[in-house]
């Protein structure tokens, strides 16, 4: 029987596994244009863990974030939150699964410039119609440094400020699962390091699942645990990782090329 997605998220439901792809494919076109960018990947996402998805250009480390996170749809294989299979949901009730479940990071910011910061932290839930849990989001702000910035717009923060703001939208519902798309991707490296921080302790202090899609072995070494992806196969995997071990990795997947290293999707 398929979970009801409207049902409140109960992690235990799945203990262990926020969530997990089985068998994942991802083509793209046909013929002499087809591309193979996810080979059969199953991997699971365990609960109250910081995962970094990485490899060289092209490997297919945002595809595979993109379907795990149901922003996109597998060619075969299946894609499941907690207990519910996403290939099961039609597209309302997969709107409100990612609306409810799930909260996004991106490189882009995505912040609404005629909104306050907390307007912009508590805008999803006001559109689901729903009040946020004023202990929670006051935790929340208080994480991420935001408590004397909450009537600033947009104009008004830093780039490391508009992205604490995006990170406290996305945990303001109080998600089982965040991705982040290259989240530090357009700050610079004390910025960057200050919001890779602020998800780790969403981690450590709030409970949440983080699965970040970087190609930065810094940023990387914020994680509990890197996977690696190649050619649309993961191909390696690291517990409690460091830049150089990263970097390593990273040199040998792209051959040795420390620019290739560095590269994106």
């Amino acid at each position: 029987m398929l979970t009801d997605p409207l049902a409140p998220y109960t992690p235990h439901t799945a203990p262990g596994i926020a969530a997990a792809t089985t068998d994942l494919t991802k083509v793209y076109g046909s013929g002499d244009t087809r591309v193979v960018a996810l080979d059969r990947v199953t991997i699971g996402f365990r609960e109250g863990e910081f995962t970094a998805i990485m490899g060289p250009s092209g490997c297919g480390k945002s595809t595979l974030m993109h379907c795990a996170a149901g922003l996109d749809s597998p060619t075969s294989g299946s894609v499941r939150i907690g207990t519910t299979e996403l290939g099961t949901l039609g597209d309302r009730q997969l709107t409100q699964l990612r609306r409810d479940r799930v909260g996004f990071v991106f490189q882009a910011f995505n912040l609404l410039p005629t909104l306050t910061a907390l307007e912009n932290i508590t805008l999803p839930l006001a559109i689901a119609g729903r009040r946020p849990d004023r202990q929670w989001l006051d935790r929340v702000v208080s994480m991420v440094g935001l408590s004397q910035r909450l009537d600033h717009r947009p104009a008004q923060l830093s780039g490391g400020q508009q992205q604490r703001v995006a990170v406290a939208r996305a945990l303001a519902s109080r998600p089982a699962i965040v991705f982040g798309d290259e989240p530090t991707g357009n700050l610079d490296s004390r910025a960057g390091a200050e919001v890779l921080g602020f998800l780790r302790d969403s981690v450590r202090e709030l409970g949440r699942t983080v699965v970040m899609v970087t190609h930065d072995p810094v940023a990387a070494g914020f994680a509990d645990r890197v996977v690696f992806l190649s050619d649309g196969r993961l191909v390696d995997e690291m517990t409690r990782p460091t830049p150089d071990r990263v970097l390593d990795v990273m040199l040998r997947l792209s051959g040795g090329s420390s620019e290739a290293a560095a590269c994106t999707d």
